[in-house]
């Protein structure tokens, strides 16, 4: 396994799809770090990898808009850690309606949350990884980085601008030997929507462990071998 002993930053890490990665990575003997604004559910994350005596795992609760918030999380990891092999980009927060019912803080809150902090963390591993002439950022952008839908315009804005930022940097950084992948997916069951998880309306979408997997296996192909991009539905779902 190419993950096994490596470092693992995953932000968003406290529910849905960056829980569930974090506790199938805690499996292979893994470096976990986890960023999250919920910190009783990341305290009971940290227990249970722990308690299973297979990974390390550090938290941090902030906002990863905060950049001072992400520089110690940065610095403070390498202090630990020495090296950080892989930056999974999973947080994200969600706001739809009529374009014209948006207001200021609602455009700059997605933008913070879904722009902001994925652009400027990559940043700030990038250094390290370059030293290193490797590493990999994978980020979640959703399927709406490739499409659009009505109620959608914010929110969709925000994933175009992660498809943009993202593509340009696998561009900037591949002569380092750095990998860059996009997830695009469709319906995910999970508490991002205004349905329950296990709702009987997301019952045949995607599961947070049908993601998971498919990210780990992105994780670790060899080293001369990236996916760029990898696009996944549920059967049910048309693209």
């Amino acid at each position: 396994m190419h993950i096994k002993n490596k470092t693992i930053i995953i932000t968003g890490a406290s529910k849905g799809i960056g829980k569930t990665l974090a506790l199938e990575l805690a499996e292979f003997s893994c470096n976990l770090v986890l960023i999250a604004r919920s910190e009783n559910e990341l305290l009971e994350i940290q227990a249970s990898i722990l308690n299973a005596k297979k990974s390390n795992c550090s938290i941090f609760v902030g906002d990863i808009s905060d950049l001072s918030f992400l520089d110690l999380v940065v610095s403070k990891t390498i202090e630990k850690f020495k090296q950080i092999d892989f930056l999974i980009n999973n947080a994200g927060i969600g706001t739809f309606g009529s374009i014209q019912k948006y207001t200021e803080e609602e455009f700059c809150t997605l933008f913070d949350t879904n722009v902001k902090g994925s652009f400027f963390l990559s940043q700030k591993v990038l250094p390290f990884m370059k030293n290193a002439k490797s590493g990999h950022i994978i980020t979640l952008i959703s399927d709406v980085g490739k499409r659009v839908f009505d109620t959608g315009a914010l929110y969709c804005g925000t994933k175009y601008a992660q498809e943009g930022f993202t593509s340009a940097m696998r561009m900037e950084v591949r002569p380092f030997n750095i990998k860059i992948s996009n997830i695009y997916s469709g319906l995910v069951d999970s508490d991002f929507h205004a349905t329950k998880k296990g709702s009987k309306e997301q019952g045949n979408w995607l599961k947070t462990e049908d993601m998971a997997k498919s990210i780990i296996f992105v994780m670790n192909q060899p080293k001369n071998v990236v996916i760029d991009e990898l696009m996944i539905h549920p059967i049910f779902q048309e693209y």
